[in-house]
């Protein structure tokens, strides 16, 4: 078994299946950034597939691969094979014990979760609806979070 980057989707064809809008013209692409609720700040390289969010949460990849991991909670060879770039070479499956997060890095992702989850207890709190776009939010939240305490718990 092997991952093969030549199997992963375009950039562009990528984030437009994810209900991204890109905005703007040259190989970086602005659009919204969904780890933290901000409307413009998350840049897109068209030709790479990586993105930073440029508002400081911490988001941040080198590719769609990265941001399929990131956006559902998901270790490398997982997010893979839902991608389709994970195919059988012939060779005998190895173990694959992903690197885990620094202990940091686990907090860091756990308070804009938690400010995430926090945000929407509060609206539903006042009586505010929630739409179908927060609610499938909260739910990578809730994948994000019980990934990491099967990691570090």
């Amino acid at each position: 078994m092997g991952f093969d980057r030549n199997l992963l989707p375009d950039a562009s064809s990528f984030y437009d299946a994810q209900g991204l809008k890109l905005v703007g013209r040259g190989k970086w692409r602005t659009t919204e950034c969904r780890f933290h609720g901000g409307s413009d700040s998350m840049r897109i390289n068209t030709e790479t597939g990586a993105f930073v969010c440029m508002a400081g949460c911490g988001a941040r990849g080198g590719d769609v691969l990265a941001y399929h991991m990131a956006s559902n909670g998901l270790d490398f060879v997982t997010a893979a094979k839902q991608m389709g770039a994970w195919v059988d070479d012939g060779k005998s499956a190895q173990n694959y014990k992903p690197t885990p997060l620094t202990p940091r890095q686990a907090l860091e992702v756990m308070a804009v979760e938690c400010n995430l989850v926090a945000i929407a207890a509060s609206n539903v709190a006042q009586r505010v609806a929630l739409t179908q776009m927060d609610l499938d939010r909260l739910m990578a939240a809730a994948k994000r979070i019980a990934r990491l305490v099967e990691i570090f718990v």
